[in-house]
């Protein structure tokens, strides 16, 4: 008998997952093992992540999502009162059940501010606040969770997509300003950047972001492949810059001469099928091919799924035409 796959990840016969962990292993089976109630291993493999702040961040909301994480966050922290993790993986969780509609932002918000005080150098606490206010809050209160995430560390993956996604939706009549000021944020945050940091693919995202506010405008077509939003000169220039970024630091054998290696980013995987997107809706099929070989299973909603489509059949259609292959 064929066993059932890992909790949150979705079988399928053409191998793509859709796994909001991506490709860190350890991570699956901590939040596959919470689920059903153990959470020793979630606890072991947050104070394993130390302040690898990109990491501690993903791992952290990862284990949050889970239906039931907020009883075993609450289980663990009756164990271990005096345990800022727990305090933390709480906090995360809550926030998730305020966007389900399960409980008060206000009762999440008041977790996670409780959580920074414990933990006053951990972005984390920080960015669960930036996805509450992303999604009910104001931008006054996107703009100070954002700022207070980079104040504890500037380079911040999550908090940086979080910020271009809101920043995106400003303006939604305004079709063809090329000064938009997502396009401003990205440009300033991938320039600002170290030269190996990930944050170099940030303009590819806001691109990305601005068609799924247009198209859901009904300013762009709702198929990307008949949108010109990624012909245009400024876009192709911006597609160019992060492909090349790719091309020199991306790979296996780490960053080249640079301290540390954007292949063992743990959302890596996220900018990889933004770049393909863009790459494919740009009409080069080799060069998306070449990063949907990278990507393998790890496919992630965002954004194929943009503006309202089926990601999996997106996806599958574009690796057909790049790939040969569904």
């Amino acid at each position: 008998m064929t066993p059932p796959p890992p909790l949150g990840r979705h079988r399928n016969k053409d191998g793509l997952t859709f796994d909001p962990a991506l490709d860190d292993t350890e991570l699956a089976g901590a939040r596959d093992a919470l689920a059903r109630g153990r959470w020793n291993e979630a606890r072991r493999l947050i104070a394993r992540t130390g302040d690898d702040w990109d990491r501690r961040g993903h791992r952290l909301l990862v284990l949050a999502e889970g239906a039931t994480s907020a009883v075993w966050a609450r289980e663990w922290q009756l164990a271990e009162p005096d345990s800022a993790d727990a305090a933390l993986l709480l906090a995360c969780a809550s926030v998730f059940r305020a966007l389900d509609g399960k409980e008060p932002p206000d009762t999440a918000r008041a977790l996670c501010l409780a959580a920074a005080r414990t933990t006053p150098r951990d972005p984390t606490p920080w960015l669960g606040l930036l996805v509450l206010a992303r999604r009910t809050g104001t931008d006054d209160e996107c703009v100070r969770a954002f700022d207070q995430v980079r104040a504890r560390h500037r380079d911040h993956h999550h908090a940086h997509h979080l910020m271009a996604a809101r920043l995106a939706e400003h303006q939604k009549g305004d079709r063809d300003d090329p000064l938009h000021e997502v396009y401003d944020f990205a440009a300033w945050a991938a320039e600002q950047a170290p030269a190996d940091s990930p944050l170099a693919v940030l303009p590819v995202v806001a691109h990305a972001e601005r068609y799924r506010v247009l198209a859901g405008a009904g300013l762009e077509p709702a198929d990307p492949a008949r949108s010109g939003h990624w012909s245009t000169r400024r876009a192709r220039q911006v597609m160019k810059a992060a492909f090349d970024w790719w091309l020199e630091w991306d790979t296996d054998e780490g960053a080249g001469t640079g301290a540390r290696a954007p292949a063992a980013h743990p959302r890596r995987k996220v900018d990889l099928n933004f770049l393909a997107h863009a790459k494919f809706h740009e009409g080069r099929p080799a060069e998306a091919a070449a990063l949907l070989t990278r990507i393998g299973p790890h496919a992630t909603h965002a954004p194929w799924a943009y503006p309202d489509r089926d990601p999996r059949t997106a996806l599958r259609a574009v690796r057909r035409a790049a790939l040969g292959i569904a």
